[in-house]
């Protein structure tokens, strides 16, 4: 429907989307976020926290536990209250307008597009352990046929992703329910072979590095990139039967579930680990067959074969689910894209089952650009996680938007203390941002640059485009500038973060730690204070909202 009844008795104007069919239910819509949070990251991001931070790395994953909850809780409002496929893509727009949205937008693309690529490169490593020739584990790259076989993984992706949604769902809660046993049986079968001196192994402390070491693990270990995808629920949202009840629950379902599982897999990661590998203590830990399959590596090292076979049965299973998914996200948001009118309207187009299919042929091409450039797992996580927590941080700021804007909207789940948590969450996201490093930043600000030359030519084309709403988007790019200068000045290079080569760090390291932070939070707060005095007047969000807020639109429903 184009209105609603508010809480206050006023008509409030919400959204709808064009061809789409509700047919997820909770488990689905749930398993949807689960299966995305559950992927490669599990495989390899344990090991990766461990030689960062030793035996603190299980706070890491606690830490990082609490902020992603706390982001998932934003989306959880948001996704509730306007429950269109493409979310992150469409709140930033409906809150700030165009000018802004097309930078969420695009980040929002970005992240999803690039993990079906990183997911079929952990498979290829885990896969090499049958197949050597698809993976050279000197290079950490795929061989010429790895490639290839890349690419015909990411077309099953993409043909699974053609069947309706009802049939859909039940492949992926088939796959979840696996990828979620799998975790868990190895988390029971390794406790057995705990050894809690592993934790600060000859005489190397609890915390090597510090606090600096325990705060760049989470984006250059894995950490968040492995916690990505909670809001896959949100992508999905114009599928969901009930969604006002269904997925809110299913968001935070997800990430509980998923913080538990990585926490205990960081600590029997920890705890089983043979204690002769660890003579040299963490940061110095070296052994070829655990770095390339961490927890099969482990098993077999403990000697326990069987799990060791079942766990890279499960190293194809678990990332092939995730990048499955992902492309499932990835056309969503190009649909979401389509009806903020940012790119052609093709993009808008169905199928009879209610899939968007040309923006599934769209993941698929996309996709392949990433697999050129970036020719292994962890060369590319820097890059997502920034781009997610990017794409993150609008959640917390259209919140704050539309609480002013709408506060009449109808908001089957409501924030507890907003007014603190949606600044919170944003200055957590900005955190983030800043610890995975200026080499990353300064990348994704030419990524940026990139996307919005590329939706501006498209928009120039559409006479039906949305203004642009400059004042609305004032604070974005001093937002991202100032940002990038205190990661300039600041103490995080993320330059050596994944490389077989060290590089020289490209920051400076002028302001001294823990002044950063402070720094980083205080100019999130001017940022978000900024967003909510120029957000768009009620009457402009609403009219964004209107826009979209019809069914059978010309461009929406076609046959493939």
């Amino acid at each position: 429907m184009a209105t609603e009844t508010g809480s206050a008795g006023a008509p409030v104007t919400r959204p709808a989307d064009a061809g789409l069919k509700r047919e997820l239910g909770l488990i689905g819509a749930a398993w949807t976020s689960e299966t995305s949070i559950i992927g490669s990251g599990w495989l390899f991001a344990s090991l990766g926290a461990a030689t960062l931070v030793g035996g603190a790395a299980i706070l890491d994953w606690v830490i990082a536990g609490v902020v992603v909850i706390v982001l998932a809780l934003c989306h959880a409002e948001l996704g509730a209250m306007y429950p269109v496929s493409g979310g992150t893509a469409r709140f930033p727009h409906f809150a700030f307008g165009s000018l802004a949205g097309v930078g969420f937008g695009f980040f929002a693309y970005l992240q999803a597009v690039t993990i079906a690529p990183v997911e079929c490169f952990a498979v290829m490593n885990y896969t090499s352990h049958w197949w050597p020739a698809i993976y050279d584990s000197n290079t950490g790259n795929v061989t010429g046929i790895g490639f290839v076989m890349t690419i015909v993984l990411m077309m099953i992706f993409v043909g699974v992703n053609f069947l309706a949604m009802r049939l859909f769902a039940r492949v992926n809660n088939v796959v979840t329910w696996w990828k979620i046993a799998i975790p868990v049986v190895t988390i029971i079968i390794l406790l057995f072979k705990f050894h809690s001196g592993n934790f600060a192994p000859h005489g190397e402390s609890f915390m090597p590095g510090g606090i600096h070491n325990l705060f760049e693990a989470l984006p250059a270990a894995g950490i968040i990139f492995a916690y990505s995808g909670f809001e896959q629920a949100d992508q999905l949202a114009g599928e969901i039967k009930n969604p006002g009840r269904n997925l809110p629950l299913a968001i935070i379902i997800a990430v509980v579930m998923g913080t538990i599982i990585y926490t205990l897999l960081q600590l029997v990661m920890i705890g089983a680990m043979p204690s002769n590998l660890l003579s040299h203590g963490w940061l110095n830990f070296s052994n070829a067959d655990i770095t390339a399959g961490p927890f099969a590596g482990l098993a077999g090292a403990v000697g326990l074969g069987g799990l060791a076979f079942v766990l890279r049965l499960d190293a194809v299973v678990s990332p092939s689910g995730t990048g499955m998914i992902y492309t499932t996200g990835t056309s969503r948001i190009s649909y979401g894209l389509a009806r903020n009118r940012y790119i052609p309207q093709v993009f808008g187009k169905v199928d009879k089952n209610g899939i968007p299919w040309v923006g599934l042929v769209g993941a698929f091409l996309a996709g392949l650009v990433f697999l050129l450039p970036f020719p292994s797992w962890h060369s590319l996580v820097s890059l997502i996680t920034g781009a997610s927590v990017l794409m993150y941080a609008g959640a917390p700021l259209s919140l704050g938007a539309f609480r002013g804007q709408v506060p009449d909207a109808n908001r089957p789940y409501r924030l507890p203390a907003a007014q603190v948590l949606a600044p919170l969450a944003f200055i957590i996201a900005n955190l983030l941002i800043y610890w995975s490093g200026f080499e990353v930043i300064w990348k994704l600000g030419i990524v940026l640059v990139i996307g919005y030359a590329i939706i501006g030519i498209c928009m120039a084309f559409d006479k039906n485009r949305p203004p642009l709403d400059v004042k609305s988007a004032s604070w974005l790019p001093v937002w991202l500038i100032g940002l990038g200068i205190i990661s300039w000045l600041g103490q995080f290079s993320g330059a050596a973060s994944d490389d077989t080569h060290p590089l020289p760090p490209t920051n400076t390291g002028t302001i001294p730690f823990w002044w950063d932070i402070v720094a980083v939070a205080v100019w999130s707060l001017i940022i978000f204070l900024w967003a909510m005095r120029t957000k768009l007047p009620r009457e402009e969000m609403l009219a964004l909202v209107d826009r979209q807020a019809h069914e059978n639109e010309p461009e929406a429903p076609a046959a493939a």
